[in-house]
């Protein structure tokens, strides 16, 4: 054994002879340093203490060389860092812990080493360095076992948030319980104004689900949202804010068909909100990216649920200007913005940029083809049905 080797195992052991005055040094100087552990939460001062003691043994074990299980050092450095990612803790604050504990621990051993010989204090350059290289092979094992139950963790709370997210969406929320425990993993309350949103993937890149959270996120509005079959479904907290503004953001920034239900205030609705956004969405055409609000398509949403009865109401009151040829598409088009615009033909003129009488000549066309007069209320409800329900058309 060489002289640095006996100096090391020499200074090792005389410390571990009494460790009780480091420990509280160590203990003492880390909470003046950190505001967490100075707390107590989520790390007593016993806890500290002990995991300090243990540390520290095993510390200065491996710098003096000392007789023992070598693997032990790397297995408590992960068993800690497992344990500080489970209680919450920042990495960064148990770094800064383990850096403190090293410089305190280099403090006492170069006090010790003042009374040694001049021989032996040339030798503390190298001591320190490797105290230094067992400190940071300590952190080094416990930051990477603290990582690796970090994502464990992230992953189990993530399968858990997204279970109780399908069993609100599967209409399960029924139960109190669920209730409760879908909205403390999702951080919501249970009585709020929510609605859920549900978007069409694209069928051509089914591995790049839309997201629109962190736009949303961006507009004020949490959400959550989870793939289900072809779709993505979210549900959105909008607090205070109106579904207006929801709709007007998955607009501008969304680019996928989506619909949206009506607003709901108990998170157990989730699951009729989730039929109703399905309605909305049903509402377009595929290929389009437009979003639908189902209360500005109530309309649309009840003739979807009756194919043939859309059909009818198209061949009923359409049919001869669908068959009228090159003119046909004008024609609908007028008579579209003629109803809309409370059958005014000069509303009607000025919104198509055209002369009054061009659009009395067209609505008159439209009476002619269809054979009814263009002054009946039911004629007119007729149309503006009919033309609904062309929009649904494939």
């Amino acid at each position: 054994m060489n002289d640095e080797s006996a100096l090391r195992r020499e200074l090792a052991m005389t410390l571990l002879t009494d460790l009780d005055p480091l420990i509280a040094d160590l203990a003492a100087d880390i909470c003046a340093h950190s505001t967490r552990y100075a707390s107590g939460r989520p790390v007593s001062r016993d806890d500290l203490e002990l995991t300090l003691r243990g540390n520290i043994e095993l510390a200065l074990g491996e710098f003096g060389r000392l007789p023992g299980d070598r693997g032990r050092f790397e297995a408590v450095a992960a068993d800690n860092g497992r344990l500080r990612a489970e209680q919450g803790m920042p990495l960064a604050t148990v770094l800064k812990a383990y850096r403190r504990g090293g410089r305190v621990l280099w403090q006492a051993m170069a006090d010790w080493m003042r009374d040694r010989p001049p021989s032996q204090q040339r030798l503390m350059g190298d001591m320190a360095g490797a105290v230094w290289e067992t400190i940071d092979r300590f952190s080094s094992e416990m930051a990477d076992a603290y990582r690796l139950r970090t994502l464990e963790l992230e992953h189990r709370d993530a399968s858990r948030r997204g279970a109780l997210f399908e069993a609100l969406l599967d209409g399960r929320a029924g139960d109190p319980a669920v209730a409760a425990a879908a909205a403390s993993a999702l951080g919501v309350p249970r009585h709020d104004r929510f609605v859920v949103v549900l978007v069409a993937q694209d069928a051509r890149d089914p591995a790049s689900p839309p997201d629109p959270g962190p736009t949303l996120e961006t507009a004020g509005m949490w959400s959550f949202w989870r793939s289900r079959g072809e779709t993505v479904a979210g549900l959105v907290r909008l607090g205070t804010q109106e579904p207006a503004v929801l709709v007007d953001t998955l607009r501008a920034h969304l680019g996928y068909r989506a619909g949206v239900s009506p607003a709901f205030t108990e998170l157990a609705l989730a699951d009729q909100g989730l039929r109703l956004a399905r309605r909305a969405l049903d509402t377009l055409a595929p290929g389009r990216g437009e979003v639908a609000e189902l209360d500005e398509r109530l309309v649309h949403a009840a003739l979807g649920t009756e194919p043939e009865i859309a059909e009818r109401l198209v061949a009923r009151y359409l049919d001869g200007v669908l068959s009228s040829g090159v003119e046909g598409p004008a024609l609908l088009t007028t008579l579209r913005v003629w109803l809309d615009s409370g059958c005014s033909a000069s509303r009607t003129a000025a919104r198509l940029f055209c002369h009054r009488n061009t659009v009395l000549n067209r609505i008159s066309r439209v009476a002619e083809l269809t054979g009814r007069p263009a002054e009946s209320g039911e004629a007119r409800l007729g149309w503006a049905l009919a033309l609904r329900a062309l929009e649904l058309a494939p």
